[in-house]
């Protein structure tokens, strides 16, 4: 296909002579005339600055400009920490490596999703701008009036024209079909369609394809209402940059994909729906939720692995009293202050001697709050953080359940993990408080 960015932009960053402190003219209307790269290595040179920097619950928008025009984007959940930690400023230049672009629901307006970048300089001094203007889209030309002008005669002299056999000759479905037709199913749906980050998904959006790992398996449950018998199964799933989400399965669609989804595997998911999470029943931090039903594909993508990064989103200590009783789980970091042997509890239902033990933490909000770990996590963490108590740790736990046992309470779940003194703003806030 013919390459329409302009020359300078498919010229390589380095022999551009760009000031390192100035923006990429024309940066927004290449975005929009591109506005869903294949891979990382379709995206030209585009460094935004970074205007009306601001928090949308565990998420940060920007309009971002290049001095002329601007648009509005949303950065991934994992660069929250770049800008807590002050690395990402408002007025600051950034370089965007990938991203996708999304309607606006009831607007005509773009929203730009930027799954990677990098900082380019901190804030500067002011604004750039010249006679800054809302882009629209870029006009392109349809494959067949480019095919109209490129035929055209120029200086009045006919087209040559090129006979090959017809033998030779497929066209671009055919070729596109037989590729699908020799590659593994996983690879055949990645074919189809662009794989879309998870935080660039919305119910208004049409056909789009996920890449994810399962990171939590449910039981297939029975339950029974006014309407009857049926069955629900759900899992948690995690892309590439950390977002999650969570997907439900009812009846015959739960039955069907019970024995498909496996605990660490990765897939490529299609054709499911969204809808606003519910918060009384969420797991995890986002504000939708997939339903798989029956006309979802999911194929396993076999040989492909990864592991997300954990994303984290912490509740105070003194926060805690709205999630108690909750189905929601929370987040805490804080400063170890003491540790309890660990103790062998019988479980009621079926007389089982479980290992619990009991920690207490710490946070900037001047509160404690004991948490008890359970099973291999009271056993291996909690006995290292029994050994190192003196030196107070500072330790990330995610998926608590909050309960009101001796005031508030909270205790690990089967897929809580805890990290001693992880490699976060946060824990640099802690130290030196």
């Amino acid at each position: 296909p013919r390459n329409l960015l302009p020359e300078d932009a498919r010229t390589p960053p380095e022999t551009r002579g760009m000031d390192a402190k100035s923006v990429t003219p024309g940066a927004v209307a290449l975005i929009l005339a591109n506005p869903t790269p294949e891979s990382p290595d379709d995206v030209p040179e585009i460094v935004v600055q970074v205007l009306d920097l601001k928090p949308i619950g565990s998420r940060f928008t920007f309009m971002a400009s290049d001095g002329e025009a601007k648009v509005k984007a949303i950065l991934s959940t994992h660069f929250a920490s770049e800008v807590h930690s002050g690395k990402l400023q408002n007025l600051g230049l950034v370089r965007i490596l990938n991203y996708t672009c999304n309607d606006i629901p009831q607007k005509t307006d773009k929203m730009v999703i930027i799954t990677k970048c990098e900082v380019v300089s901190q804030a500067l001094d002011a604004e750039i701008k010249s006679e800054v203007k809302i882009e629209e889209p870029a006009a392109l030309m349809k494959p067949k009036e480019e095919a109209a002008v490129l035929s055209k005669p120029i200086g009045g002299a006919p087209a040559a024209i090129m006979l090959k056999p017809r033998h030779d000759v497929k066209s671009a479905s055919q070729i596109v079909s037989e590729q699908r037709g020799n590659a593994a199913p996983a690879a055949r749906l990645a074919m189809t369609r662009r794989v879309h980050p998870l935080i660039s998904l919305n119910p208004y959006q049409g056909n789009w394809v996920i890449k994810v790992r399962v990171t939590s398996k449910g039981n297939l449950r029975s339950y029974r209402n006014a309407r009857g018998e049926g069955h629900v199964f759900n899992v948690e799933l995690t892309d590439e940059d950390g977002t999650q989400i969570q997907a439900t399965m009812f009846n015959e669609p739960a039955k069907k994909f019970y024995p498909v989804f496996e605990l660490g595997k990765v897939y490529y998911i299609s054709k499911g729906s969204l809808r606003i999470a519910n918060k009384q029943f969420k797991t995890v931090q986002n504000d939708y939720e997939m339903t798989l039903n029956e006309n979802a594909v999911v194929e396993e993508a076999e040989g492909e692995s990864f592991i997300p990064p954990v994303q984290y989103n912490f509740v105070k200590i003194d926060m805690l009293g709205p999630y108690v009783g909750g189905r929601e789980l929370v987040d805490i970091i804080g400063v170890v202050q003491s540790v309890s042997p660990t103790l062998s509890i019988r479980r009621k239902i079926d007389n089982e001697s479980i290992p619990k033990r009991d920690i207490v933490v710490a946070d900037d909000s001047n509160k404690t709050v004991t948490i008890s770990l359970w099973n291999d996590l009271a056993t291996t963490v909690g006995e290292e953080l029994l050994d190192m108590v003196d030196s107070a740790p500072i330790i990330a736990v995610k998926s608590l359940k909050v309960s009101d046992f001796q005031g508030v309470s909270v205790s690990t779940v089967g897929k809580s993990t805890l990290v001693i003194n992880p490699e976060l703003p946060e824990t640099e806030k802690l130290r030196a408080w």
